[in-house]
C-alpha cells in the first residue's frame, strides 16, 4: 500500500509517497481502506520539529491522526459484520492516516449515517470532537457576544455554528474578504478581518465598548494577545491552538484583575481522549442539517505536500483533506 512518510523535520517538501505492506488487524482491531484523510494545521507544524504542546513524533513516520473509509477487515474478538461499514475513526496513537489502509482499535470506530458525506464525516472527526468539547468548557449563555478567531477553519467554522445555535451573538475573525464571507454564510452577525490595523476597534465598536464575554483563541502570539484585551471583564477567554508560532501569554494577575477566566490549552489534553461521543454528536448534528463541516480542498495522497504547503499559505478554507 501507499503512505506518506516523514523522514526529516522540514518543509512540505520532507512529505514523501513510499510503498509498504500492508497492516493486519490485532485482537481488538480493524483494518480499515481509506477515503479521505483529515489533516490538522498542527500536523504542519510537527512536520517542521515544532510542537505547540505534544511530543514530536520519532522519525521516520507517517503523519494523519484521523481518517474516514470503509471497514475491510477485522481482527480476533471484532464483530465481523462491521466489515463494509462506512466509518471515521482516529488512528493510535494519532499518526499513521496518511495511508492507503490504517489500522484502528474497534472501539474508537464511529459509524457514518446514510445522510452524511464520508468527506464531511472525516472532517468532524477531529474538529468537530474539540469544537463540541470547547463549546462545552466555554458555558456559552444565550445573547452573549463570542469571538471566534480562524473563523473560516475546519475548527473555528464549527465554533462559530455551535456559538450562534446557543443563540450567542457571534464576531467572526479572519484575515480577507472571501474568509469573512465564509463566516458570514455560517451565521456569524458581525466580521472584522483580524489582518488589518484595528480590528479590535470593530470588536469594541460591535460589543458596545464593552468587549466578548467569549473568546475562543486559536491564533495565539500577537493576535491572541489582541483578542485577550477585547474579552470582557468577567468573560472566558478559552485557547486551543498557537497557529502563529506561539501560544498567547497572558499573566495571571491581569486576568484575577478583570475578572477573566483564562481556560487553558491543557484542555486540549482531555479532548483528545475518548472522544467518540463527542465527534458522535458533531456527525448527528451534521446530518441532521444542524451543523456543516465546510471542507475548502481535497488533495490526492500523493500531493500530500501542497495540502501541507495550502495550510501553511492559510490559502483554504475550512477542513483540507487527502483523498485516497
Amino acid at each position: 500500500m501507499r503512505v506518506v512518510r516523514v523522514t526529516r523535520f522540514g518543509g512540505p517538501e520532507v512529505l514523501e509517497t513510499q510503498t509498504v505492506p500492508d497492516p493486519v488487524a490485532g485482537s481488538g482491531e480493524v483494518v480499515v481502506r481509506v477515503a479521505f484523510a483529515e489533516i490538522n494545521f498542527i500536523e504542519t507544524q510537527l512536520r517542521r520539529g515544532f510542537t505547540p504542546g505534544p511530543p514530536l513524533p520519532e522519525l521516520p513516520y507517517v503523519p494523519g491522526g484521523g481518517v474516514g473509509g470503509l471497514v475491510l477487515s477485522v481482527g480476533e474478538g471484532v464483530d465481523p459484520g462491521l466489515v463494509g461499514r462506512r466509518v471515521v475513526t482516529r488512528t493510535p496513537g494519532f499518526g499513521g492516516g496518511n495511508a492507503e489502509l490504517v489500522v484502528a482499535r474497534a472501539a474508537d470506530l464511529v459509524e457514518v449515517p446514510d445522510e452524511l458525506e464520508l468527506a464531511d464525516a472525516t472532517a468532524l472527526l477531529v474538529d468537530g470532537n474539540t469544537a463540541v468539547g470547547l463549546f462545552a468548557n466555554a458555558a456559552i449563555r444565550p445573547g452573549e457576544w463570542v469571538l471566534v478567531e480562524a473563523a473560516a477553519g475546519g475548527l473555528g467554522s464549527l465554533l462559530v455554528q455551535l456559538a450562534r445555535g446557543a443563540g450567542a451573538r457571534v464576531i467572526g475573525a479572519a484575515g480577507g474578504a472571501a474568509k469573512l464571507e465564509v463566516v458570514a454564510g455560517l451565521g456569524a452577525e458581525v466580521t472584522v478581518d483580524y489582518s488589518r490595523p484595528g480590528w479590535t476597534d470593530e470588536v469594541l465598536d460591535a460589543t458596545g465598548g464593552r468587549g466578548a464575554d467569549v473568546v475562543f483563541d486559536g491564533v495565539g502570539g500577537d493576535l491572541g494577545r489582541q483578542a485577550f484585551e477585547v474579552t470582557a471583564r468577567g468573560g472566558r477567554f478559552s485557547v486551543h491552538g498557537a497557529s502563529s508560532g506561539s501560544t498567547t501569554t497572558v499573566d495571571p494577575e491581569e486576568a484575577a484583575r478583570r475578572g477573566v477566566t483564562v481556560i487553558g490549552l491543557e484542555q486540549l489534553a482531555a479532548l483528545s481522549g475518548d472522544g467518540n461521543e463527542r465527534t458522535e454528536r458533531a456527525i448527528a448534528e451534521a446530518a441532521g442539517g444542524r451543523l456543516r463541516a465546510v471542507v475548502g480542498r481535497t488533495f490526492p495522497l500523493e500531493r500530500a505536500a501542497e495540502a501541507h504547503a495550502a495550510i501553511e499559505a492559510r490559502a483554504v478554507n475550512g477542513k483540507t483533506l487527502l483523498e485516497v
